[in-house]
């Protein structure tokens, strides 16, 4: 029976066309995809939760409820901001491990590393996800309708 030593495969350089290059960019690949649904389904759970408060709300009359409409939109539109800043992080990883490979200076001890890169900040990238063309106009629509909501019940 024979024993790997770890130290020695701990820092040796990898071929850019090895299967384990491959398949650590297929997960990277599958987190970055996976981050992108996320945040689509944010939309339309948000979309539908809002039509639903606003619809029981029209139904009852009582037009001073409006404020619950509120509550998903806020929620749902952090959860997104953050999905959106892990996508960005993680594509940052990729990015910066293909540069690596391209560089010869990729090793096996890259290949476990799923992390994004060292110094990204959650709640910086939180905040410029925020303010992302892919993320603000969308909610801010709803708080819009859910204005316009609030003053044609009356």
């Amino acid at each position: 029976m024979t024993t790997i030593e770890p130290d020695r495969f701990k820092n040796s350089a990898i071929a850019a066309d090895s299967s384990a290059v491959l398949a650590h960019l297929g997960i990277l690949q599958d987190i970055v995809t996976r981050m992108a649904n996320n945040s689509a389904s944010c939309k339309t759970w948000c979309i539908t939760l809002v039509s639903a408060i606003l619809v029981l709300i029209a139904d009852k009359g009582e037009a001073k409820f409006v404020g619950l409409a509120l509550l998903p939109v806020i929620l749902f539109g952090l959860l997104d901001a953050y999905y959106l800043c892990q996508e960005r992080a993680f594509r940052a990883g990729y990015n910066a491990f293909v540069t690596k490979l391209h560089n010869g200076q990729a090793t096996t001890a890259d290949l476990f590393r799923l992390a994004p890169p060292a110094g990204t900040s959650v709640v910086q990238g939180l905040l410029k996800a925020l303010t992302s063309f892919a993320v603000y106009p969308f909610y801010l629509t709803l708080l819009a309708m859910i204005v316009v909501a609030r003053f044609a019940i009356l």
